[in-house]
């Protein structure tokens, strides 16, 4: 799993000694004005956070990628991460501190996210699944092409990209 930069911006591979720094900034209760709840405690986000180093579900079906979102001063303002399924379908989610909305940094490090899912593990279709309510959510993935796919459980509605990767023709590559 790479690091991946992103204009000023680092996405760096999340590991377990992250959790101290992260539980400060998903300790932010804005974040979850529209779903989840904060971490219960910064040990059981150490515990999450080794458990997701894996980078693959126990079972062998998926691989889990997560990046902590590092800003120029060093501090973490949040993560990126993206669950690729079996048939090669990214489910991704994200998390900003609040005091890093609307500064353009949520799109910035979901589209490297992104490039890194197309050039890395050749991922083209990308499903995110948010609260209907959530507006900012709404249209950060709106910008950045995701489209409206259909509806989840509790009030949730799916969004969609799909990308057309270029490949040339089979008679056309090299051998």
């Amino acid at each position: 799993m790479n690091s991946v930069r992103v204009g000023a911006i680092l996405l760096e591979p999340q590991v377990a000694a992250h959790a101290a720094e992260m539980f400060d900034v998903l300790s932010d209760v804005a974040i979850y004005e529209f779903e989840n709840s904060p971490p219960e405690s910064a040990a059981w986000l150490v515990d999450r956070f080794r458990k997701l180093e894996s980078r693959v579900s126990p079972d062998g079906a998926e691989q889990w990628l997560n990046w902590v979102v590092r800003l120029p001063t060093g501090a973490l303002a949040g993560y990126v991460q993206a669950t690729i399924g079996a048939d090669g379908t990214a489910h991704i989610a994200y998390e900003l501190a609040s005091r890093f909305w609307h500064q353009g940094i949520g799109s910035s490090a979901v589209k490297g996210m992104i490039a890194e899912l197309v050039a890395s593990y050749g991922v083209s279709n990308f499903v995110a699944a948010l609260k209907e309510r959530n507006f900012r959510s709404l249209a950060l993935l709106t910008s950045l092409g995701f489209e409206r796919s259909g509806s989840g459980d509790d009030g949730e509605i799916l969004m969609a990209l799909k990308l057309t990767l270029c490949r040339p023709p089979d008679d056309q590559m090299q051998k």
